[in-house]
């Protein structure tokens, strides 16, 4: 029989700002194996690098929560997000501009 993993529940990234709990069932220096117990359907086991791990926790409510406070401290940064985004856009929009300005005056020479 093996030893149980200490820590095997996981926050594995599912896209910017939320992670999946993940249960880590067994593993190797390079890979985890476990399934998505949030998921509708636990489907088949799956593998994945051992990189792919966020954090790892002794309980699913501990993962749970984790996640949570997760999504919260991302929340916090959102307005500095929008105006970098609103910045970006009125860069890209004069960078734009300045282009089709140089063109225009290219063809017309």
């Amino acid at each position: 029989m093996s030893e149980g993993i200490a820590k095997p529940w996981a926050l594995m990234r599912h896209h910017a700002g939320w992670a999946d709990v993940f249960h880590i069932e067994s593993e190797t220096p390079d890979a985890v194996t476990g399934f998505y117990p949030d998921r509708e359907t636990v489907g088949p086991h799956v593998t994945y690098s051992a990189r792919a791990v966020l954090a790892r926790f002794p309980t699913l409510e501990a993962a749970r929560a984790a996640r949570e406070g997760g999504v919260a401290e991302w929340r916090k940064h959102d307005a500095a997000v929008k105006e970098a985004q609103a910045a970006l856009s009125v860069a890209e929009k004069v960078r734009e501009d300045a282009w089709v300005a140089w063109l225009q005056a290219a063809g017309e020479a």
